[in-house]
């Protein structure tokens, strides 16, 4: 007799994985004097964590004091340093009550979803959209109801495409700067998209992993347009730290009790020393502010290079570290169209399909995190390819 499976176990993949697999397999059968494969496929920091973060790991490990379970939100110490955070870079005051440490930032969307929604409820996210956000509602037997956005809305939703849903979510979700297209909303946007949620019962949660990575357009958090919004970030992006899986949200007052007592059950608490270097992150900011720098010059060299290689067709870059670049003069098919990059050109780089299941297919995602050699490089690797 066949056994169940659930339905979660029906989640499809986040395609980019997919992409750093074959791309390693790629590297590691090259023959030598190959040139290398670029990687542009993923939204990982070339640079590690900052030193001080590390340092401040090694002093804990050689004090010989335990590291073991936290409580369920954190070391007190690590969120009073990020509600000073908010205080110092936005002029927002967030208790260090509403601040809860997390496994990351895709630890937090669980907790958030769980606490907000129930079976069935909708939630609205505009197209493109970072995979998991779909594929984690959909394992917990929620609806994702997708707004179709594209560069005449700088790929984010706008009040009137709310206005316009039939029947209204019960949440929505705003990423700015996004991923992939790295678009960003103006303030008086975001306020506007927050007044319209509190209006009508729907539950804000804003993800905000790629602030500290905008070039030129202010950052505006939703904390401080809104009471009831849920705010998500996390140390991997502009801290550096994807493999210490530390991140964190500020939660509304009536979500509090509930998140905390699902991260208990769910996650006990995040590694605790991953906590400590974290807050020593925050006092790292010389490097990384070196590390943003280098970002912003592989960006120009991007913007300058790839629209002569055949890539010409580019979101507003505002911030985060991608470029999205519709290629529907090249193909329909994304997906083969990176698989022959990568075997062609040896440059890993991500299908549109992963963000944007229904227009995808005429899209890919450049990611510019990586060393400045490489992204001085694929325009010109790029172009030999197409015969330009």
């Amino acid at each position: 007799m066949a056994l169940k499976t659930g339905r979660g176990a029906e989640a499809p993949p986040f395609l980019v994985m997919d992409v750093i697999a074959a791309a390693n397999a790629r590297a590691a059968a090259a023959p030598p004097g190959a040139p290398g494969v670029l990687r542009m496929e993923v939204g990982q920091p070339a640079t590690g964590a900052p030193r001080g973060a590390a340092e401040a790991a090694i002093q804990a490990l050689r004090s010989g004091a335990p590291l073991g379970y936290t409580e369920a939100f954190g070391l007190r110490p690590l969120r009073e340093r990020i509600s000073a955070h908010y205080r110092e870079h936005y002029g927002v005051d967030v208790a260090p009550a509403r601040v809860a440490v997390t496994v990351g930032a895709s630890g937090a969307f669980p907790l958030a979803f769980l606490a907000a929604f129930d079976v069935g409820d909708r939630v609205a996210m505009a197209a493109p959209f970072y995979p998991p956000y779909a594929n984690i509602l959909t394992a917990l037997g929620m609806v994702p109801q997708v707004l179709p956005c594209d560069a005449s809305t700088r790929f984010q939703p706008t009040v009137a495409m709310l206005e316009a849903l039939d029947p209204r979510p019960e949440g929505l979700i705003v990423a700015s700067p996004c991923n992939p297209a790295g678009t960003m909303l103006p303030r008086e946007e975001l306020a506007a998209i927050a007044s319209w949620c509190e209006a009508n019962g729907v539950r804000l949660v804003s993800d905000e992993i790629y602030h500290g990575l905008s070039y030129g357009m202010e950052e505006t958090t939703a904390a401080g347009c809104s009471g009831s919004a849920i705010v998500v970030n996390s140390f991997s992006k502009y801290f550096s730290m994807t493999g210490w899986r530390i991140g964190w949200m500020l939660l509304p007052e009536d979500l509090i009790r509930p998140v905390e007592c699902l991260a208990q059950n769910m996650f006990i608490s995040a590694p605790h020393i991953a906590q400590v270097a974290a807050e020593a992150a925050f006092d790292c900011r010389e490097e990384l502010e070196g590390n943003k720098a280098a970002y912003a010059r592989n960006r120009a060299l991007l913007l300058k290079g790839l629209p002569g290689a055949g890539f010409d067709r580019l979101a507003e870059a505002d911030g985060a570290f991608y470029l999205w670049a519709d290629i529907g003069h090249l193909t329909n098919d994304s997906v083969a169209f990176a698989a022959r990059m990568l075997a062609e050109a040896d440059i890993a780089v991500t299908p549109g399909v992963d963000f944007d299941p229904g227009r995808g297919g005429r899209f890919l995602r450049f990611s510019y995190c990586g060393a400045e050699a490489a992204m001085a490089e694929a325009p010109a690797r790029l172009a030999r390819w197409l015969g330009r």
